[in-house]
């Protein structure tokens, strides 16, 4: 019999969680298994998890085939029903012990092939926190898993459930044990990870988080936040970005659109003034700040000017790293139901978004040349500067260490370091 087989697909929280459950399952003795973790966020996304699952089996005709994640958990008909699969899992369940105990090779066939309860019953904290994965050098932190907003187009409550968070002092006590085990850069994560604390005694936010994590752990030299809802973002946060210089300066922005009239009919808490003020903010406050955003191209009734209102605010912001969707309709969404826009106009304006995007990238590069960047590094010759830019060396480099370095030229996407 052969370990199990992993395949990941989706946001940074999917490959924690995959991570959590290699550990699970490798205490089970599940064996001979392949586990696919879906992801639901568009719908070429679950299209691409279908054709994952369809080319293990031709490789593995032996193997058990079990899904899970956020497709499994909104749509388990759609994958119960591919002659493939053998066993699915919600995204509750597979973070349960009994559930991969349930599928080792004695019980694998006495098991329910579909393990899916209502996600929206949830209300505990997730009890899967592992010590971080990645590279040996950047470990990322589960603190918030869920959703509590209904974004019109989104189906991602669906799959996780309403928002819950894990206690600071967990977190705190976690972290301890990743410097402790020498790794110089945390990354905290979550699915609406503004939202952080609403669910917890004295309703505290994340950037009480963010400095309660400073203040208790002084040895760890970086602290990153993954993407944030800007118009959530607390005073001590943006105290946190103006004043504590180990916490790095970029930010991914869920930002969705710029125009005002397609943010409302999202649903978003935001207007276009209110991301241009955020990022003029925080940028005073802390001039080497870089943003990513992830923005929607195409989304329904979006017209040529609405677009044109999109596409400015990749300038207005100062973005520079965008993640670009081209609008994608998720069954069950109020936006499904809402007048399309044709595809073909969906890909164009996708690529122009990207297009803007690539020219920020290019400019943001440039304007490195000359100056002195502290890298960590990911391998012996690539590391990321605090705005996590890629940096390539032509000798080598101790790995998950902070090098300084002086930039000397660009290639392609990277920086070159002085040699």
């Amino acid at each position: 019999m052969s370990a199990p087989v992993f395949s990941n697909h989706g946001c940074r929280l999917n490959a924690y969680e995959t991570e959590a459950m290699k550990e699970l399952a490798g205490a089970a003795g599940v064996e001979n298994a392949i586990i696919v973790n879906t992801c639901a966020v568009t719908a070429e996304a679950v299209r691409k998890a279908k054709q994952d699952i369809r080319k293990h089996r031709r490789s593995n005709p032996g193997a058990q085939i079990i899904v899970t994640g956020c497709a499994a958990q909104t749509e388990p008909a759609t994958f119960s029903e591919m002659p493939e699969v053998n066993v699915v899992i919600g995204n509750t369940e597979k973070m349960q012990p009994q559930t991969w105990v349930n599928l080792a090779p004695d019980l694998i066939g006495k098991t329910e092939a579909v393990q899916v309860d209502d996600i929206m019953s949830v209300t505990e904290t997730a009890g899967h926190l592992i010590d971080g994965f990645g590279t040996r050098s950047r470990a990322y932190v589960q603190v918030q898993n869920g959703c509590d907003h209904r974004c019109t187009f989104c189906i991602i409550p669906y799959g996780r459930g309403n928002s819950r968070s894990v206690p600071a002092g967990v977190v705190v006590d976690q972290i301890k044990r990743l410097v402790d085990k020498g790794y110089n850069e945390v990354v905290l994560t979550g699915v609406d990870l503004t939202s952080w604390g609403a669910d917890l005694p004295a309703t505290p936010k994340l950037g009480d988080l963010v400095m309660r994590i400073l203040k208790l752990v002084p040895d760890l030299p970086r602290l990153r936040i993954s993407s944030i809802d800007s118009i959530e973002v607390d005073e001590n946060l943006m105290c946190a970005i103006g004043t504590e210089k180990r916490l790095m300066p970029h930010l991914h922005l869920s930002l969705q659109h710029g125009d005002d009239m397609i943010l409302k009919r999202m649903k978003r808490r935001h207007l276009r003034d209110d991301a241009i003020r955020f990022c003029e903010e925080a940028r005073k406050l802390r001039p080497d700040m870089t943003y990513g955003a992830d923005i929607i191209a195409g989304f329904p009734t979006e017209t040529d000017a609405m677009f044109a209102n999109a596409l400015a605010l990749v300038d207005d912001c100062h973005l520079t790293w965008l993640h670009v969707f081209p609008y994608s309709a998720r069954t069950g969404t109020p936006a499904a139901k809402m007048p399309a826009v044709h595809g073909g106009l969906i890909k164009e304006r996708a690529a122009k978004l990207r297009a803007a995007g690539d020219l920020r990238v290019k400019a943001h590069l440039q304007a490195q040349i000359g100056k002195t960047h502290n890298v960590l590094m990911e391998n012996p010759r690539m590391g990321r500067t605090e705005q996590f830019t890629e940096v390539c060396f032509d000798t080598d480099q101790i790995e998950s260490q902070i090098v300084t370095t002086k930039i000397a030229s660009v290639r392609e996407t990277q920086l070159l370091a002085l040699s």
